[in-house]
């Protein structure tokens, strides 16, 4: 799958702007944004669901504006919402949506496969957010698609779902199908993808693998991961830092309640300083890790930390 340039207005709204995406065949792709950057437009556009205002794509070989019959024949598509009639049974839906197939996958054993077998005969509206999402993965693989879009194919999953759906992708690869998912579980996305494309505002701000991306910021440095029982005061821990040696450029970020990391090389002496600073605030430590940069740290470097409405 290829796209060169592509645009989308909506009224004087630019969603995407001049967007070049490549994905290999055999491959995951993983398209990252944050809420309203341009994600759902794109993969709409290819396939064939939204006209481009400008630009090319070409969906395996074929351009989805023109040849959407031939490119629907050969795709797979799984939508969030999951687009079953509400009223319809689980069986019902899969064995119709495999009716539009020439040489469909059995429906019995791909309802077995996502764990639904229990509930062929269970309507739409009575399955949880969970199981909605695993009979949307099978109507998207029952017409053995050569490419599959997957719109967050975890949400609303448990911890055992979830990880099987990651197995099913990892197994679609080695079969040779092409993946491109969009996601907000940025463990998902490291796992998952060959490749990855942040966007922000309709414009690609990053490309790479897992690995590229996580070394693209603070030159792949170390960070120091403290967990700790209630809130510091950071302006005072990091004046205990100064005080206490060289460590003057140790930058301390809150990333999530609790939870703090700090950008500095790590040294037995730091080590000590910010236990040390910690208890001078009668603070716990109840982790201290140090690990290299996430591709959720790469992200909201790239994106932001603010909510986007």
């Amino acid at each position: 799958m290829e796209t060169r340039g592509l645009t989308r207005y909506f009224g004087d709204v630019c969603a995407v702007d001049h967007l070049d995406l490549r994905v290999e065949r055999g491959t995951v792709l993983a398209l990252l944004g944050p809420n309203g950057a341009g994600k759902t437009t794109t993969i709409e556009m290819c396939e064939g669901f939204a006209d481009p205002s400008s630009g090319l794509i070409r969906v395996l070989g074929l351009d989805p504006a023109t040849d959407a019959d031939a490119v629907r024949r050969r795709i797979g598509v799984m939508l969030q919402g999951g687009g079953a009639y509400p009223g319809i049974r689980v069986g019902e839906m899969l064995d119709l949506t495999a009716s539009y197939s020439a040489h469909p996958l059995d429906p019995s054993w791909l309802l077995d496969l996502v764990g639904l077998s229990r509930h062929a005969r269970t309507s739409y509206r009575r399955l949880s957010g969970g199981q909605q999402q695993r009979l949307s993965l099978a109507c998207a693989l029952v017409g053995r698609p050569e490419l599959i879009f997957l719109d967050e194919p975890t949400a609303g999953m448990d911890t055992q779902s979830r990880l099987a759906v990651w197995e099913l992708i990892n197994s679609l690869r080695r079969d040779g199908v092409t993946v491109v998912l969009t996601t907000h579980l940025m463990d998902e996305a490291e796992a998952l993808a060959d490749r990855v494309v942040i966007i922000d505002h309709g414009v690609k701000v990053a490309e790479g693998s897992p690995t590229e991306l996580t070394a693209l910021t603070g030159a792949g440095a170390a960070q120091i991961r403290v967990d700790t029982s209630a809130q510091l005061d950071t302006t005072r821990f990091h004046t205990s830092l100064v005080s206490a040696g060289n460590h003057g450029d140790a930058t301390l970020t809150a990333t999530r309640p609790l939870s703090y990391r700090i950008q500095a090389r790590p040294t037995p002496d730091l080590i000590a300083a910010i236990a040390a600073a910690a208890a001078e605030q009668d603070v716990l430590i109840r982790e201290l890790g140090i690990d290299h940069r996430s591709l959720e740290d790469v992200f909201l470097d790239i994106t932001g930390r603010e909510m986007r409405s």
